[in-house]
């Protein structure tokens, strides 16, 4: 395919219906395809058979998006986030998604905001306008510094053939200031409105906060795309894959030696120059926010390490089911069910609850389907809140359940503050030798909890309300496990496994305290 610089109206017109026709238009990974010379010798793209892997799968999530939205008449937005290491082709992917946005949806408006003015003048929209010039309608657009705008001629096409309005037609550059977040507001458009944030990790939470006004009006062609190296372990882009923004974005974390077109050598020469475990490696190369922020109670490089760990099955070791029973209430939290055994999970549940006598029936009985199925020596409950009600009709109803409370005194009072943090300390010992499964709201929960000083020097978590005064989501999850750790539970022997199930659980807890207290504990069980 050979771009044309000169069309006679005709060829103009055949043109027009090649780009912006609707079997390629709705589909943006067809239309790179169908717009840029790939493979055609003596162009730039001459070795190049289309998009990598990671781009093409980008490009078809939008298209199904797209599909779902006009099968179904709904008006949604998308939000796409990718974390990754450094050269894997980010702004290429920008400039894309800029140039489908402008020429399928005419009239359509686009901003694109980066962490610094240098980023977007000289990295965006350079590359933006480099994609221009390749593209098969490239006389449609003028890239002028940091503005993408239709040619006056085309303007004058769509204005009058198809009365639409194009005074808000192009994408335009938004520089920000952290002092003055209102000045990033801007227009709106009924013809589609996209917003890029380019190395989002810079960017300061109050523009994210401004930015989400773009798409108060439920138009369709609304999409919202943060592409960046996880350069902070904070802010709203570190919370779009951890915090609870998470439950609101496609978020995913790409390693940039997985990418095709790399070179290997600059990923190997970080990893030999700083470590494998170093940030750098981590931010630079492995697509991962930093591990060592020596703020966090539990680090990523714990939670990383117990993920890769290969732990065999332990058939003998006590089944212990832990539940954070969290209602409707929270927003986005959830009643999580996590079923251990051993130094593996071998279930993770999640569910939505009402705040009310509804959630509470709800709620007994995913517990009591849990029971059913794996057959405990012990469920814990959190019972604050909503866990208090459910504890006791389950109690009610003869199941040997305990209930704890994040509030009571610790059993080691001159190391943690209070019995969360007690549990978590147990937690944390257990990850040093543990499985985990690749969850990505688990692997999050176990990082978002920082140490809280004491002047007494013992360990305290900070509270969920600072959590979320961080943007930082309530770890349900890494809860439910947690309270696993709540009681000492003496190791049961392959040999005598089915006498668990007959055991009354007060039974096992009789002495236990003082009888399981020495090396024989399975608080890592």
């Amino acid at each position: 395919m050979m771009k044309r610089t000169q069309y006679s109206p005709e060829e103009e017109q055949a043109l027009m219906a090649h780009v912006l026709d609707s079997e390629i238009a709705d589909d943006p990974y067809k239309w790179v395809m169908a717009i840029f010379p790939w493979g055609d010798k003596d162009t730039p793209l001459a070795k190049f058979k289309g998009p990598r892997k990671w781009q093409v799968k980008v490009l078809k999530r939008i298209a199904r998006h797209v599909f779902e939205g006009t099968t179904f008449n709904l008006a949604e937005l998308l939000q796409l986030a990718r974390v990754s290491g450094r050269g894997i082709g980010k702004s290429a992917l920008v400039a894309w998604l800029v140039l489908w946005f402008l020429t399928t949806r005419l009239g359509a408006t686009c901003v694109i905001a980066a962490n610094t003015e240098d980023q977007l003048r000289k990295i965006t929209f350079a590359e933006i306008g480099k994609w221009t010039t390749l593209a098969l309608h490239s006389h449609w657009f003028e890239v002028v510094g940091i503005t993408v705008t239709p040619a006056k001629w085309l303007k004058e096409v769509v204005e009058r053939d198809l009365k639409k309005g194009t005074e808000h037609w192009g994408a335009f550059g938004k520089l920000w200031s952290e002092d003055n977040p209102d000045a990033f507001a801007g227009a709106h458009s009924q013809e589609g409105m996209m917003v890029i944030f380019d190395e989002a990790s810079g960017i300061p939470d109050p523009i994210w906060v401004i930015a989400k006004g773009f798409f108060t009006e439920p138009t369709p062609n609304r999409f919202w795309f943060a592409f960046s190296q996880g350069r902070r372990n904070s802010g709203t882009f570190h919370g779009v894959f951890f915090g609870p923004g998470r439950k609101f974005w496609d978020s995913e974390a790409i390693d940039a030696r997985t990418v095709e077109g790399t070179d290997p050598k600059v990923y190997e020469e970080i990893i030999e120059e700083h470590g494998e475990d170093s940030d750098e490696a981590t931010v630079e190369v492995y697509g991962g926010f930093p591990k060592n922020d020596g703020s966090s109670f539990i680090s990523l490089a714990q939670v990383d390490g117990a993920v890769t760990r290969d732990v065999r099955e332990d058939k003998s070791a006590p089944v212990i089911i832990g539940c954070d029973p969290s209602g409707g209430t929270e927003g986005s939290d959830k009643f999580v069910i996590v079923v251990r055994q051993g130094r593996r999970i071998i279930d993770i549940q999640r569910h939505d609850l009402e705040d009310s006598e509804i959630g509470t029936m709800e709620g007994v009985g995913h517990i009591i389907l849990a029971i059913r199925k794996h057959k405990p020596a012990l469920t814990v409950i959190d019972q604050g809140g909503l866990g208090g009600p459910i504890k006791d009709r389950l109690i009610e109803q003869k199941f040997k359940v305990r209930g704890v409370d994040f509030g009571w005194k610790s059993s080691k009072p001159k190391r943690y503050k209070n019995k969360r943090a007690e549990m978590w300390g147990s937690m944390k010992k257990w990850l040093e030798t543990g499985r985990l499964p690749d969850d990505k709201l688990l692997r999050g929960d176990l990082v978002g909890p920082r140490k809280k000083p004491t002047s007494e020097g013992i360990i305290q978590l900070e509270s969920k309300r600072d959590m979320k005064l961080r943007k930082i989501a309530s770890p349900d999850t890494a809860d439910a496990l947690a309270v696993t750790f709540a009681f000492p539970l003496g190791r049961v022997v392959g040999r005598i496994e089915q006498a668990i199930k007959q055991v009354e659980v007060g039974d096992i807890f009789a002495g236990s305290h003082s009888a399981s207290s020495g090396p024989q504990d399975w608080m890592g069980a």
